[in-house]
Parts: C-alpha cells; sequence; structure tokens
C-alpha cells in the first residue's frame, strides 16, 4: 500500500493481511461472514473456519457487533484462515483477548503452521505474545531496525550480570543496558560467554534472560527507559 524506496519481497501462495481493527461487516451474523469469506476467495476451507470459530465457542447465528472484542478478533481470524493463506500478516491479532485465551489462540496458531506449512509474521507490542512463538525476532525502534536473529540464537546471546556497584561488568561483550542502585549494578550483555560460566570476579553472577529482558534491554537502551 506504501510504495517502499529499496528492497524486494518474494512470496509463493496466497496473502492474508488481518489488520488491527478486525475489520468485520459489524450487521453481518458470524456465518454470513464466512459466506462472505468464501465467495471473495479463489480459495476457501469452510470446515477450516468453522472449526476455528467451534473451538472457541462462537455462535454462528450472533450479529458482529453482539459479540465481544474477543469474539470478533476470533471471527476475524476465522476467515483469514478460511482463506488458506501461504502467508499471514497479523497486526496486533491478540489485543481484544484475555490472558488465557491469548495463550489457546497461540497455540491453535502454531498448531496451523505445523499442519499447513503457512507462515506467519506477527506484529505486537506484547512481549510477552512472543515467548516460545517466533523462529525469528526483528525488533524496531524509531523506525529502524535494531535487533534481527533467529530468536533462539538471540537468546543465547545474551545475558544479565549482577554484582557491585561498577561501570562495566568484568566479561567481554557489548552492554545493552545498565541499571545501578547504591551498591550494586546490573547489566545486560551481549556476548559469548553461556549463563553456566563462572566469573572468575568475586560477588559478580551470571544469570540467563528471556526473550522479553532482552527486547526491553534493547528497547530501553534505544528510545529511552520512559518509551515512546
Amino acid at each position: 500500500m506504501v510504495r517502499p524506496t529499496a528492497g524486494e519481497y518474494r512470496v509463493g501462495g496466497r496473502v492474508v493481511l488481518l489488520a488491527q481493527d478486525k475489520p468485520l461487516y459489524r450487521t453481518f451474523r458470524v456465518a454470513d461472514m464466512l459466506n462472505f469469506g468464501r465467495h471473495t476467495n479463489l480459495v476457501w476451507d469452510q470446515q477450516r473456519a468453522l472449526g476455528w470459530l467451534e473451538r472457541f465457542g462462537v455462535p454462528l447465528d450472533r450479529r458482529c457487533d453482539k459479540l465481544s472484542g474477543g469474539q470478533q478478533a476470533q471471527v476475524a481470524l476465522a476467515v483469514a484462515l478460511g482463506a488458506c493463506p501461504s502467508l499471514l500478516l497479523l497486526d496486533e491479532p491478540l489485543a481484544n483477548l484475555d490472558p488465557v485465551a491469548r495463550k489457546a489462540v497461540t497455540g491453535e496458531l502454531l498448531g496451523e503452521v505445523a499442519e499447513t506449512g503457512m507462515t506467519v509474521l506477527l506484529s505486537t507490542h506484547v512481549v510477552a505474545e512472543l515467548a516460545g512463538v517466533g523462529d525469528h525476532l526483528l525488533l524496531l525502534a524509531n523506525g529502524r531496525s535494531i535487533l534481527d536473529g533467529d530468536t533462539e540464537d538471540l537468546l543465547a546471546q545474551h545475558l544479565r550480570v549482577t554484582g557491585p556497584r561498577a561501570d562495566r561488568p568484568p566479561l567481554d561483550g557489548e552492554v545493552v543496558h545498565a541499571t545501578h542502585t547504591a551498591r550494586q549494578s546490573t547489566f545486560t550483555v551481549r556476548g559469548l560467554l553461556g549463563p553456566a560460566t563462572p566469573l572468575d570476579a568475586p560477588g559478580w553472577t551470571v544469570h540467563p534472560v528471556t526473550l522479553e529482558d532482552v527486547v526491553l534491554a534493547h528497547l530501553k537502551t534505544s528510545i529511552g527507559e520512559t518509551g515512546l
């Protein structure tokens, strides 16, 4: 929709975009939305769409504007999946769901990926949604890439080091982020030292990091502690 200034993309197969506003015809019943999807897509799998709604208990005879925000999100996902995409682009797809439903939807999406070979590109501000989901992470801040790579590799490259107040940790590596109190310093470091490797420095300990730790450390350094 916006002409790129450089670069290229190649996609083999069908591409489906589910935007953040979950576009639905509000006066349509859920069944009407599936019928609309069937008539506006060259490829359509009605059973796949129905199966998604059945798994989450969404009634077919209810108007879309009478559904909760979470149910509307499920209808939009059902229509997207019914179109049998090779590439599914999701913009904040779980924003209207409670934490339990988010986990359930994520699990079902991973099942769809495993079963069909579909690729999912997920854009989100909720870092917790990313844990255990993505194979590849692209982190953007101020319109530029600040972290890009295989998720497991990025986790293996980072660690957290805690010890006495200091300007730098007692090891080599890139200090991504640092916090200090009167007596203690904590550093998020990107390097080659694994979290199981002891430090030859009295009072210092090494800890593994989560994906959320890595993302927040890079964002805090790039855009500041208060964010955008």
